[in-house]
């Protein structure tokens, strides 16, 4: 089955405060990625105090490993007011990325950010930061936006905050999550119970969770599910290939045929 991280960071910060605006470097997740067996990967900046700058060094990466990474452009809701629309179909037009990414730490998300997400009809990925309330106030308002809200709403695992965001998940048709650094099991296997597998990305939260360790957490939560192969695969991949408008084939790891005549990837 195809494999796709859905959640990884990639890139330099220009700050020092801590992993997430200082560097993160692919090289160790790249080795571990491909060991799991993750064909493709979503990548967006660490965080920056300049996303135009941020997204271009994403844009750079993308283009050394275009069919092992695919880009968001990330946008900082309020300092980028008015610009969002440029940064954004720079990022779409010119280097192929495929959604926006914002982050409550920055700014909470702006009517601004979801109007260019329709008129480009792309997807937002935003960290509520455990703000899960409020994405029943903006999803409804644009359903043509399909919105991925990581963490199943916290990554602090603050287990009433994901517990509320399983019934908005539920509810809208146009919410997702994802699976990257959810340590609340149960609260995993609630969301694919009463939200469907349909509604769940696999995501590593790379480069500084271990994306096979995040991998084998999804393998164990479809075992104990007893899915079929159908929602297997959308967990695992089927899923970010429709909601981020992927080519499969783009994001399936080359075969090589060697003279021996035993495939490879190559």
């Amino acid at each position: 089955m195809l494999v796709i991280d859905a959640h990884c960071h990639a890139g330099p910060g220009d700050g020092f405060t801590g992993p997430w605006d200082t560097i993160a470097p692919l090289d160790a997740y790249g080795v571990r990625a491909a060991r799991a067996g993750i064909a493709h990967t979503l990548i967006w900046a660490a965080f920056h105090s300049d996303y135009a700058v941020a997204n271009e060094a994403v844009a750079a990466i993308v283009r050394q490993a275009p069919r092992r990474y695919t880009g968001l452009a990330f946008v900082h809701a309020a300092r980028d007011r008015g610009r969002i629309g440029a940064m954004v179909e720079r990022a779409v037009r010119v280097h192929g990325f495929k959604g926006i990414k914002c982050h409550r730490a920055d700014a909470r998300i702006t009517r601004e950010v979801c109007d260019v997400a329709a008129a480009l009809r792309i997807p937002v990925l935003y960290d509520v930061l455990g703000e899960v309330e409020s994405v029943a106030l903006f999803a409804p308002l644009y359903p043509g936006v399909k919105f991925i809200i990581p963490h199943l709403g916290s990554y602090g695992d603050e287990w009433s905050h994901q517990r509320n965001f399983i019934d908005i998940l539920s509810r809208w048709p146009n919410v997702y999550s994802d699976t990257a650094g959810v340590r609340n099991w149960d609260c995993l296997v609630e969301a694919v119970r009463r939200a469907g597998a349909q509604k769940l990305l696999f995501g590593s939260d790379g480069p500084w969770l271990h994306p096979g360790v995040e991998l084998a957490k999804v393998r164990e939560l479809i075992a104990e599910l007893g899915l079929d192969a159908r929602a297997s695969a959308q967990l695992l991949g089927g899923n970010a290939v429709s909601v981020f408008m992927l080519r499969p084939e783009a994001a399936s790891p080359r075969v090589a045929q060697p003279r021996g005549g035993t495939a490879r990837a190559a």
